[in-house]
Order: C-alpha cells, then structure tokens, then sequence
C-alpha cells in the first residue's frame, strides 16, 4: 500500500494511496458488529475547499474524509496557486487552504472530467479574477446532469459565459453583480455555484428555489463565519448581501448523511448491529422513516446512531427519490440492496437522475430479481444473493455492491474501486473493524 512516485495526486495530498489493488474480495454471510466511525461528508467538503478561494485569508477544515474526490481537488487548487496543508489528529485529517494568489489558467482537463465537483470552480474563480476558464467537467456517468442552471446564474448576475469545443469560459470584468434568480429545479450543484459567486458580487443576491440539503446549509454556515452576509440557510429562499470583505475561517465538515444510511443497511442486512459514531438521524430527513418501516432499526445514542436488524426482518416498501428531506438519491442503490433480500416487493422511483439504475444488472448477477422501466425499478425479495464477480459504474453503486456482498453468500469480487475511493473514506477498513472479511487485491 506504498504511494506511487508518478501519482500527480500525492503532491497535493500526501495521504493519499493510489497503489491499493484493482479489485476487492468480500466473503459475505459474516454478520456486521462493532463500532464504525463517519467520516466528514463527500458532498460537504468539496464546496467547502473551493470556499476557500473566495478570501486570502487561511480557511481550515476539519474531519475531511481521505477520499480520491478530495485528492483530485486538492491538486486542482494547488495548480490555481492555494497553498495546501495537512495534519492529521483528534478531529481527524485537517486541511489548511491560502489562497492569496490565485492564477485563472484554465485547469488540466483530465482531472475536472474526474470529478462533477469542479464546476463548482466557475463560479468562484469568476468573481475572484474576473474570468475562468473550465472543461466541462466529469464525475459519474448517471445522466445528463447539465450546467444550464449554473450558466443561467452566473449570466443573470453579469457574466458573459461561452461554451465551445467542450471548454466554458466566462468573463466578468467589471465583476459580478446581484440578481434575483429562481432556479426551475433546487439543484444542489447550482445553488452551491450561486451561493459562492453571490458572497463577492456588488449588490444583492437572492436564490430562489435553491436546494435544502444539510450540505449546502453546512456550506452557508462556513461562508457566514469568514464575513458573508448570507440569511435563510436551510431554506428555499437565500439571500447574500455581496461584496463584504472576509476573514478566514475554521470549519468542521458535517458528517456524511450518505455514509450513515448505507452502513445502517448493512447493518440491517447482515443482521449484525453496528454503533455509527457521528452519525445523526436528523440529517437524513425522510430517509429515516423509510428505512424504519424497511426493518432497518436506527436508535439514536450519545456520539451517534445505533442499526440494526427489526426483529420482524427486511421487509418491501416503496421509495420516491426527491430532493432534501426528500429520500436522497444518493441512497437509493444502497437501499435497492436491502430491499434485494427483503421480503416481499419494493418499488423505488428515481426522479433526480435518469440513468442512475446502472448497478441494477450487476445486483441481478448476484441472484437479485430487479425489472427496471424508465426510471421505475421494481425489487422482489430474494432469500439470499450468491457472490459474483461484479463491476461498480459509479460511488452510490459502489457502495451498493458492497453491501450486497456482505449480505451475499460466498465470495464476490469488485472491481471499479475508484469509485469507491472517491466517496468513502477507508470503507473496506472500517468495514474489517466490524467483522467484514475483505481484501485488497489485483487479481
């Protein structure tokens, strides 16, 4: 598990080991008991680093989860001239962010299209320099997920935006100014855009419709604590009042809602009973009585939540995925590997994205029985999924599979770990910490 020399990653962020093995090997069957810890959230962090290119001041973040998605922004910021820290101690891997200097050269294409977190950049670069220069960028291929909402934005409050040859450029020299913009759906990527772009802009700045998620709230808060004047975090309604200067800041990353919820189902699935340190039921919104009434009994405790199996089993229900409180539909593929072995039917609705049932033919080679149409699946419960060998399409998928093959008899092989690695930090680890038995390996 050494670094790799040649790893443009390791530069930026040191901690991060690229040389793990291809593929994972999981023995299912093996009832999960013990202590697992959450880690800072994925959808959280990343809005949060690109924060800190809005002042020249040290922004610090605490409990950053050591994930590949944060390795890959971190080189990002490093190359538009942040200087970057790390420590690692009692809260957890730290980062401390300076960007005094910030260059607006267009970033290296192949690490944007790696992640959909690097938009996030157009924004801020923009009102930081004055222009910015952007491929359009990557991440998982779960559908179209494009950035109208984001240009619409920026072009209301001022900015000139061009897209040719698969490259964004935007303008605004005379700097960005406040708008009144309604979003036509919350999307939590273009809020998090506007959000950021509106703390330097001349004027006033109101997002309408903007997303509610904990992650955008947990990014608000930040930005409020280096100077912005921002009022109606948490709701649909967010008001910035541009142009204050800012401060520095110390943060810590909220916990990962996504995390929680997938290890609570396999806890459930495994029949195992785990103590999620961190975790807090609030943050799931919705998700948190539909799960219940699945057979996932979620208790809160001090430091966190307790899951386990109900005694009544695993049992079908019906899941719609909407936006926050709504069902996340980032745990719709965990929760398509509960209701796998479940019993009776479950039918689950996936309104945010259009291809997000990718992993449905590798849970099917695992014995699952899944009929998908458009974006409706419906599940019906098996007694037991078999090992297989199985390929992840993107992070949530990952994270599903491994949960299948805890609850699976046998042994399955996973391979696309890189999507795994960008959205948790040390699963497999934390999962042997409780009884998993996995390994890392390239064959």
């Amino acid at each position: 598990m050494g670094n790799s020399s040649n790893d443009p990653l390791f530069a930026a962020s040191p901690w991060w080991r690229s040389n793990r093995g291809a593929h994972l090997n999981i023995q299912g069957g093996r009832p999960l008991v013990g202590t697992y810890s959450v880690s800072g959230a994925k959808n959280a962090v990343l809005p949060l680093m690109i924060s800190a290119l809005l002042t020249p001041n040290l922004v610090t973040l605490h409990n950053v989860p050591a994930i590949l998605d944060v390795a890959v922004l971190s080189t990002l910021l490093e190359r538009l001239g942040v200087n970057i820290s790390w420590s690692d101690g009692p809260n957890g891997l730290s980062l401390t962010m300076c960007a005094d200097r910030v260059h607006p050269m267009q970033l290296d294409r192949t690490l944007v299209t790696r992640m959909r977190a690097s938009i996030l950049l157009l924004g801020v670069v923009l009102a930081r320099c004055g222009e910015a220069t952007l491929p359009m960028p990557g991440g998982d291929d779960i559908g179209l997920r494009g950035i109208d909402f984001h240009v619409a934005g920026l072009r209301a409050m001022g900015a000139t935006v061009d897209l040719a040859g698969g490259v964004i450029h935007a303008t605004a020299p005379n700097g960005l100014r406040g708008a009144d913009i309604r979003l036509p759906f919350p999307s939590v990527g273009a809020t998090q855009n506007l959000l950021l772009a509106a703390v330097l802009a001349k004027g006033t700045t109101v997002i309408r419709n903007a997303a509610r998620e904990p992650e955008n709230t947990d990014l608000a808060h930040c930005l409020i604590m280096m100077g912005a004047k921002i009022t109606g975090a948490g709701s649909d309604v967010l008001t910035i009042q541009g142009d204050n200067p800012l401060t520095g800041a110390v943060h810590t990353v909220m916990p990962d809602r996504i995390e929680l919820g997938t290890i609570a189902c396999a806890a459930a699935a495994t029949d195992g009973e785990i103590f999620l340190r961190h975790g807090r039921m609030d943050l799931l919104g919705t998700a948190a009585p539909v799960l219940i009434s699945a057979g996932v009994v979620l208790q809160e405790a001090a430091g966190g939540v307790i899951a386990r199996r109900s005694s009544s089993g695993i049992v079908g229900t019906d899941v719609v995925t909407s936006p926050y409180p709504g069902f996340a539909t980032d745990l719709q593929s965990p929760a398509m590997a509960l209701f796998a072995i479940a019993s009776g039917a479950s039918t689950i609705t996936e309104t945010i994205f259009e291809q997000r049932f990718r992993h449905v033919d590798e849970l099917r080679k695992m014995g699952a029985s899944i009929t998908v149409q458009g974006r409706m699946a419906w599940v019906r419960g098996v007694h037991r999924l078999i090992g297989a060998q199985v390929t992840a399409t993107d992070v949530r998928a990952a994270a599903a599979l491994v949960l299948a093959a805890l609850a699976a008899d046998g042994e399955t092989v996973l391979e696309g770990l890189d999507h795994l690695d960008r959205g948790y930090d040390r699963m497999a680890e934390k999962l042997l910490a409780c009884g998993a038995e996995m390994t890392r390996s390239d064959r």
